[in-house]
């Protein structure tokens, strides 16, 4: 998915860096109280990596925490808190940053209208945690009283792409010309591009973007940007290109969990779960980056493949018993490739395809409804993908078998 930039009103921006819904790619390390309790079965093994105090970034944090102690109430100096836990969650996966950033928020959390600013990051959290109805109206009303706001514009452009809205989508990123750099501009437009008919342009178009793109821009920016790339071209079926633009994102330094998912996906696709592993060795805190890493194991038939199964295992069950709803898509996943029950997986998938529509949403439904040979409950999502012109090449062999199945 597409990330969410932080807009200032000048020409500076600076990215939070995949704030998304992803989806999909929120990361629970939390244990829950009703759960469990977890016991390592060795004394050497590492229960939970805590951030280093002296890190610039928790130093950053400090700061930022400290500045909001000694003026309570000061919007400004909210805001950078807010937005400093949204990046540490960013980077670490722990959602428990989440909350904080809304604790930071607190003052006006809760009001019918709050300042922009506040009310942009309010809508980004409930982006985060899957209110979209509450992310789009806190986004329309900004923008009712301010048309050039660009952050909440490109907000509204990702919560439209994550419903599978693929013309609204459009219509938001249009409305960043002028008000956002021309890449941030072309990577809006061509990501929907590449979703509703028209890949190979969309391709093309980001494409000439980055090759054209001056090296004043964030190197955070470049990194979405050849992430999507990457993405594009997978779905293409170009793997020479995907695997390129995957390695030139990885390159440029502190990959972010989305990128890490999306070059894993790919690279167990490949049959190179070796790499998966090494790639994620020491980012198991993060549960949508366990889920591949178990994959991986399972795959190379590692004697610790049973034990990380099972640490996921405890970590999506303490994500149901809380009654969150953004874990959707690791749940049918797990279920299907891990614990190999596709009716579980089926109804799992189901369930989040009411609440996002991304390629990975529509493969892991079709894939659930392939292993549990239900060809009538893939109905809906064969013919979104149709009426939307979705072009990926892991979903037409899907499609096939499928349709042969209720023939």
């Amino acid at each position: 998915m597409m990330p969410i930039l932080v807009v200032a009103r000048s020409a500076c921006w600076q990215p939070i860096r995949r704030c998304i819904t992803v989806l999909a790619l929120v990361a629970s390390c939390v244990s829950n109280a009703e759960a469990s309790p977890f016991t390592p079965s060795r004394g050497d093994e590492v229960l939970e990596r805590v951030p280093i105090r002296t890190s610039p970034e928790q130093r950053e944090l400090e700061r930022a925490r400290a500045a909001v102690a000694a003026s309570p109430g000061n919007l400004q100096a909210s805001i950078r808190l807010a937005k400093r836990y949204l990046e540490t969650w960013r980077n670490d996966g722990d959602p428990r940053y989440l909350g904080y950033a809304q604790a930071a928020l607190a003052p006006w959390w809760s009001r019918k209208d709050p300042p922009a600013e506040a009310r942009v990051l309010r809508a980004t959290l409930s982006q985060s945690t899957h209110r979209f109805s509450e992310a789009l109206a806190d986004l329309d009303a900004v923008l009712a009283q301010d048309a050039r706001n660009a952050q909440a514009w490109l907000t509204k452009a990702t919560v439209l792409q994550v419903l599978g809205d693929y013309p609204q989508a459009s219509a938001s990123c249009r409305r960043l010309v002028g008000l956002a750099p021309n890449l941030v501009v072309i990577t809006c437009l061509s990501a929907v591009r590449s979703l509703n008919g028209q890949a190979e342009a969309g391709y093309r178009q980001l494409d000439g973007a980055l090759k054209t793109a001056g090296s004043e821009i964030d190197p955070s920016i470049r990194t979405w940007s050849l992430t999507l790339l990457a993405e594009m071209a997978a779905r293409r079926g170009d793997d020479a290109a995907a695997r390129r633009h995957f390695e030139k994102a990885i390159s440029l330094g502190k990959p972010d969990n989305y990128l890490l998912a999306a070059y894993s996906d790919f690279l167990l696709d490949a049959k190179e779960a070796e790499k998966v592993v090494s790639l994620l060795a020491t980012r198991t805190q993060v549960d949508v980056l366990l889920l591949r890493y178990a994959i991986a194991l399972r795959a190379l038939a590692s004697a610790d493949a049973p034990r990380y199964t099972a640490l996921l295992a405890e970590r999506l069950e303490a994500v149901r018993m809380r009654g969150d709803a953004i874990h959707g898509r690791e749940q049918a996943r797990f279920a299907l490739d891990l614990h190999h029950d596709p009716i579980a997986a089926l109804e799992y998938a189901r369930q989040n395809w009411k609440v996002q529509k991304e390629p990975a949403d529509a493969r892991l439904l079709l894939e659930a409804a392939v292993a549990a040979n239900d060809g009538a409950a893939a109905r809906p999502v064969i013919d979104w993908i149709r009426q939307a012109g979705l072009e990926d090449r892991t979903l037409a062999p899907l499609i096939a078998k499928l349709e042969g199945s209720v023939k």
